[in-house]
């Protein structure tokens, strides 16, 4: 079962202060309205480190991906908008991610199961991780986003060593490659009023 938010949102995270990512706790802080203010716009799945095989298989499927969020402050909930290249083909998704702020999590129901992603951000503001299962040694995963898919050697470095500081190695690690991208040409930025219409709505 393929799980893009995880992948392309999946993106999210609280904003607190930036660790070393050399010594990278997956410990979750609160989410707040500036966290959530923040994650608002345009973000890109840059690569990410899976051991949890139904992780891994949805990774190795997306050769480019981005994304939208829109927070909705009062009911503590994001409306997510992806734009994934997949087998040579543009895949559009449009979702809705709970956000747990005591817990600094984000979340999506799918059938009867709830994926949870732990939220962490780097030294560079301009790009953030989530965890899966960190507490999960085999199964344990981590996730690596920007805004922007031409991404610096030193953005690349602190994700590396995350990966690095939770017990994988780097040859774990799959990247995306924003060439082969399909959406971008297709996709259509959404209207912030009609976002704002449709969360106002009864």
């Amino acid at each position: 079962m393929a799980l893009p938010w995880i992948l392309t949102v999946l993106s999210l995270l609280p904003l607190f202060e930036a660790q070393n990512p050399a010594n990278v706790s997956i410990t979750a802080m609160p989410i707040t309205n500036a966290t959530l203010n923040w994650l608002a716009g345009k973000w890109f799945y840059i690569g990410s480190a899976f051991r949890n095989p139904e992780y891994k298989q949805a990774a190795e499927q997306i050769q480019a991906a981005f994304f939208y969020f829109y927070p909705n402050l009062t009911e503590d909930t994001i409306l997510l908008r992806e734009y994934q290249t997949m087998e040579d083909r543009c895949v559009y998704n449009s979702s809705q991610l709970r956000v747990q702020r005591k817990n600094g999590t984000l979340s999506k129901l799918e059938g009867d199961k709830e994926h949870f992603a732990h939220l962490k951000l780097l030294e560079d503001p301009r790009s953030f991780m989530l965890a899966f299962q960190p507490e999960d040694e085999k199964n344990l995963g981590l996730s690596f986003y920007a805004d922007s898919p031409d991404v610096s050697q030193e953005q690349i470095g602190e994700f590396q060593k995350a990966v690095i500081s939770v017990g994988m190695k780097k040859s774990e690690i799959m990247y995306t490659d924003w060439k082969k991208d399909l959406c971008g040409p297709l996709q259509r930025q959404p209207e912030l009023r009609e976002m704002k219409a449709e969360e106002e709505k009864p």
